[in-house]
């Protein structure tokens, strides 16, 4: 990795990289710490070597404790009061300009600057379910607003058990989620559940995140970091093409209508079957096939091997156990 951070330490463990990020005294994401991401996630995706990211904190109890208000406080100071048609208007003027680097240095010193820098977070946890690279989320900790929307936008979650909560309690603060909580969590724990969340603005803890299906798995405090390194070895193991079309597929097509999601789904399968890796593992699993008499995935221990390794083993060893 090129890349040098103020509030990401950074280890490799082999294919999976380690992520600490530190949020200072109180475990905050603010708007420095928002663009090292952005910076880590164009690393990731131009390396090919690394199939897997996991991100944890490093303030004790804490994954990240939420956003740095002040930023948010700021941020929207230098807006004026509007409706929500111009606020809809400012939004995607915000996005454009951010595309453009001259008018993007300019309006920099405008009120569409906090526009811009949401737009950027935003397109930043978009690249991460865009891309090749799985994303586990290591929650070490408590996670509030923001931190609660960075684990929403990685691809597995792992929370530490323990004295811990994870939710969107902006609307105490007089706001809504604007890390994609209201998009995101909806999707994940259906939208009456997320609605009541957001708007009470209690979190849950780790047994009833993982209950209602905001985590996948509650861990042991010692053995969280060992268990997200593994997953993400494991689920790194697969191709990244694959993976990324998978993603790209569930992330945008969940959210169409059926007809323009199975659209997507077959765009990207027309995109994704001639590819060398593709033809190579059907080949070799037609083969198989042949030689055997059989549907290799009906052997157990093919199977168990294949979901081991991430690939059809195409050179026909089958470890026996």
């Amino acid at each position: 990795m090129k890349a040098r951070f103020a509030h990401l330490t950074l280890e490799s463990h082999g294919p999976v990289l380690v992520v600490r990020l530190d949020g200072g005294p109180h475990g905050l994401m603010g708007l420095d710490m928002s663009r090292e991401l952005a910076a880590l996630v164009d690393e990731v995706e131009s390396d090919a070597a690394v199939k897997a990211v996991v991100l944890t904190g490093t303030h004790a109890g804490r994954f990240i404790g939420h956003a740095d208000v002040r930023w948010l406080q700021e941020g929207g100071k230098s807006i004026p009061l509007v409706g929500r048609g111009i606020a809809s208007r400012i939004a995607r003027t915000a996005k454009v300009v951010r595309g453009i680097p001259p008018l993007a240095a300019v309006a920099s010193v405008t009120p569409l600057e906090g526009g811009m820098q949401l737009d950027q977070l935003h397109d930043t946890f978009l690249r991460m379910n865009r891309c090749g690279v799985i994303f586990v989320a290591a929650l070490n900790g408590s996670a509030l607003g923001l931190g609660s929307e960075l684990a929403q936008a990685c691809d597995v979650r792992l929370m530490a058990d323990g004295e811990f909560f994870i939710g969107q309690p902006e609307v105490l603060l007089g706001i809504l989620p604007g890390g994609g909580g209201t998009q995101r969590l909806t999707r994940l724990v259906g939208a009456h559940r997320a609605l009541m969340m957001m708007l009470e603005g209690r979190p849950v803890a780790p047994r009833k995140a993982l209950e209602i299906g905001l985590v996948d798995e509650v861990v042991p405090p010692g053995e969280l970091l060992e268990r997200a390194v593994t997953l993400g070895q494991y689920m790194g193991s697969r191709s990244r093409d694959s993976v990324a079309a998978i993603k790209r597929a569930v992330y945008f097509g969940g959210s169409m209508t059926l007809d323009e999601g199975l659209h997507l789904e077959n765009t990207e399968f027309i995109a994704i079957a001639p590819s060398a890796t593709a033809q190579k593992l059907m080949v070799g699993y037609l083969d198989r096939t042949a030689r055997d008499g059989d549907l290799p995935l009906y052997d157990p221990a093919i199977y168990k091997q294949t979901l081991a390794q991430g690939a059809f083993p195409v050179d026909g060893a089958v470890r026996k156990e």
